[in-house]
């Protein structure tokens, strides 16, 4: 590296060592001493409140006081490493980051100058090699880039020269008094011995951190640290880090509002007020009140569409979630916006969590506060601990798995709370193997809801848990009543969907693409059916819209026409009496058949199926085989019970991705993806980015498209925000339509 010797140098020598800038957002403890008594007292709390309980629901095999030992020797010593020149020169406003970065983050100086303190930190009751692990992943950033195992301890970065820092070394503040008065306070915090470190670096160059960093690397190489009391520990001080930044900013005092959201849980009242509005005067059925009497820690339930599976939930929750918070998990946004509109806004104390919430609500008047990207995600995280029931997208909870940012952030709520996850079956194989993980590990109450578990997935399930898992039937007197007329054809019949529509019918068109939903809407159009198009090329604000106007107009008098893609399958709550659909695989077919005759109208009713000849986007051959011969086994009116029965006795197995970054990437810390790669890639159109420029960051989302675009062909585009950018010469757009290539 080329240092420029012409910049005349003056060491920065701070009077005070600052955590933060004292003009940033969290304008609390901004001393790196403050900081780091503030953090510990998060974490202190939150072992404290959280109990044996935090013990119970992760089954740790350690005492409630190695963790606590250990979770606050983490907060001690998580930022040491910010007492060094190029950290400083950042807070005191004297170094451009983005113009000179730092030449290492000061988390990864945290760890290094940890290992250089070993024996004195290892001196107390805490785990020094957890607390050590836990302490350089605070920020998500240790060992992995882009979601891809780097094994590295820290990047060094090309600093480049300045007038306070140089960029072949780092300065270690480790002489300053403040820093020996931290050390004092971490001695008596963490019971450590007396005498403090002697001889302790400070400087370090670049040949000395890349010596540090192999030799720490060689260390880690042995590594045989419990696997989950590490996971505990690095979520705890994940949150910690947030609450003990946040709560000062905002003037809170720590321990009294920590205490306040961990003791506030579900009481049964509540639950039963959910359940009553429901229900409106009628009974709960049979299977929904075996639902609230299983004893068993996991439950299935497998239930066709329509027959009140949300509602035996929340009777399932009157019993297994009282004295915790509830997590309701759907696999996309639509359908956990639908699920919180429809059951527990304005009904119990609840919550939205998914990174476009705040898009969807608009409309209530509901709204998430901050500007800064990852501030904004720290706040909206706080909801899940200052409310009862949060409804969410699957991501926000088993994306803990793959250290993914919200639920680290949302860790403590995650600690005492009873699950619900709806549509498994829909989860492909990676998030179906954290699923499992998450059953293996987190020993809550947890209910699995499916129209059409394969058999496959229950023995993954009942061999994960190691424990009885009850299966609660659905209505076998719903499920046995005739409801669909399957015609395999080779092309549409237009003739019998304009019938349909002439006699005031509700039509629901599911294809497999949205060039080819595009096109039958177009061809709708020149038919005179007045057709309305869904699909998820729209910007999210427009595709909201379209959501909207879709569910309402089924939910009124008149004929109506629907063309959309796979979000039909499960984010649109309606009832269709004519149903036509591509051939899909079969749990897609399954779901789909879901939204035709869902308010049962006492016979069965048609769906028209024909081939997709675009083999590979994005079904296999083997797949649409699959769903060919489901189609062809049905000649005659068909119930869920056979499309159940015909499911259970397929051949069709899964392929669990059980890796997980937070269980097993031992001491390194990154998010990775839950789900499988898609087809598509989310991004900004560039007649936006003027705007988006200046968007606050919670409505970031109203713009956001994903595209059938892969890395290679985004690799030369610009970026904004975060998100590559489309060429406006390339993709085109219309509210109406949605994006489309030029």
């Amino acid at each position: 590296m080329i240092v420029k010797r012409s910049v005349k140098h003056q060491p920065l020598r701070p009077k005070l060592l600052l955590a933060k800038s004292k003009e940033t957002p969290w304008k609390g403890a901004y001393t790196l001493a403050g900081h780091t008594a503030s953090v510990v007292e998060a974490v202190t709390t939150l072992i404290d409140e959280l109990g044996n309980e935090l013990i119970n629901q992760f089954g740790l095999q350690q005492k409630r006081e190695t963790l606590r030992a250990t979770a606050r020797l983490a907060a001690f010593l998580h930022d040491l490493g910010k007492a060094n020149d190029h950290f400083q020169a950042v807070v005191y406003k004297l170094k451009n980051p983005i113009e000179n970065p730092q030449l290492m983050r000061h988390e990864a100086l945290s760890v290094l100058l940890a290992w250089e303190m070993r024996d004195w930190l290892a001196s107390g009751d805490g785990d020094f090699e957890i607390a050590l692990a836990a302490a350089g992943g605070h920020h998500l950033k240790l060992g992995g880039e882009g979601g891809k195992q780097t094994d590295q301890v820290g990047e060094i970065r090309n600093s480049g020269v300045d007038a306070w820092t140089r960029g072949d070394r780092v300065l270690l503040y480790t002489n300053h008094q403040h820093f020996t008065g931290l050390l004092r306070y971490g001695q008596k915090i963490c019971g450590l011995a007396a005498n403090l470190p002697q001889t302790l670096p400070t400087t370090w160059t670049i040949a000395d951190l890349k010596q540090r960093r192999q030799q720490l690397l060689q260390e880690f190489a042995t590594w045989d640290a419990d696997p989950i009391l590490t996971a505990v520990v690095k979520a705890l001080l994940v949150a910690g880090d947030t609450s003990g930044s946040a709560l000062p900013a905002n003037d809170l005092a720590i321990k009294p509002w920590i205490q306040t959201q961990i003791r506030y849980t579900l009481t049964e009242p509540e639950l039963q007020h959910v359940v009553d509005e429901r229900l409106r005067g009628d009974p709960l059925r049979p299977f929904q009140e075996q639902l609230e009497s299983t004893t068993s820690r996991v439950t299935l339930a497998r239930a066709g569409c329509g027959t009140g599976k949300t509602l035996g939930a929340y009777n399932w929750a009157k019993r297994h979630a009282i004295g915790r918070k509830l997590f309701f998990c759907y696999p996309t946004t639509g359908t956990s916006t639908e699920g919180f509109l429809d059951y527990v806004h304005d009904k119990v104390d609840s919550t939205l969590l998914h990174t476009r919430a705040a898009v969807d609500l608009e409309h209530l008047d509901l709204h998430s506060t901050g500007d800064d990207d990852d501030l904004e995600t720290k706040l909206e995280s706080f909801k899940a601990w200052s409310t009862k029931v949060s409804i969410c997208t699957v991501d926000t909870v088993l994306g803990l798995l793959q250290c993914n940012r919200r639920p680290m952030y949302c860790f403590p709520a995650i600690a005492q709370a009873a699950f619900v996850f709806d549509e498994v079956h829909c989860y492909d194989d990676k998030l179906f193997g954290a699923l499992l993980r998450f059953l293996e590990v987190v020993k809550a109450p947890i209910l699995l809801m499916s129209a059409s578990f394969l058999p496959w997935q229950v023995k993954a399930i009942e061999t994960t848990v190691g424990e009885s898992v009850q299966m609660i039937q659905g209505p076998k007197e719903l499920e046995i009543q005739p409801r669909y007329w399957f015609h395999y054809v080779d092309a549409p019949n237009w003739d019998r969907v304009k019938a349909e529509f002439q006699q005031g019918g509700k039509i629901l068109w599911v294809c497999n693409q949205v060039s080819t939903a595009i096109a039958v809407y177009q061809e709708a159009q020149q038919r005179g059916l007045k057709p309305l198009l869904y699909h998820s090329r729209y910007k999210y604000g427009d595709r909201v819209n379209h959501h909207r106007d879709v569910v309402d107009r089924f939910r009124q008098a008149g004929p109506v026409m629907a063309i959309a893609t796979q979000v039909a399958e499960m984010s649109l709550d309606l009832s269709a009496t004519l149903l036509v659909s591509q051939i899909a695989d079969p749990a897609g077919l399954i779901q789909r058949l879901g939204r035709l005759n869902r308010r049962y109208c006492g016979h069965a009713l048609d769906a028209l199926f024909y081939p997709d000849e675009k083999v590979g986007f994005p079904y296999t051959q083997d797949e649409l085989d699959a769903g060919t011969a489901l189609v062809q086994r049905f000649g005659k009116e068909v119930c869920q019970a056979d499309l159940a029965r015909w499911l259970a006795q397929t051949a069709i197995q899964g392929h669990p991705d059980y890796g997980s970054v937070w269980l097993d990437g031992e001491w390194r810390t990154y998010p990775t993806s839950l789900r499988q790669a898609g087809y598509t890639t989310t991004v900004l159109l560039e007649q936006d980015v003027k705007t988006v420029e200046k968007l606050p960051a919670k409505l970031l989302p109203r713009y956001t498209v994903p595209l059938v675009v892969n890395s290679k062909q985004t690799k030369g585009w610009k970026r904004c925000r975060g998100y590559p950018v489309a060429p406006a010469d390339a993709w085109g757009y219309s509210a109406e339509i949605g994006a489309y290539s030029l």
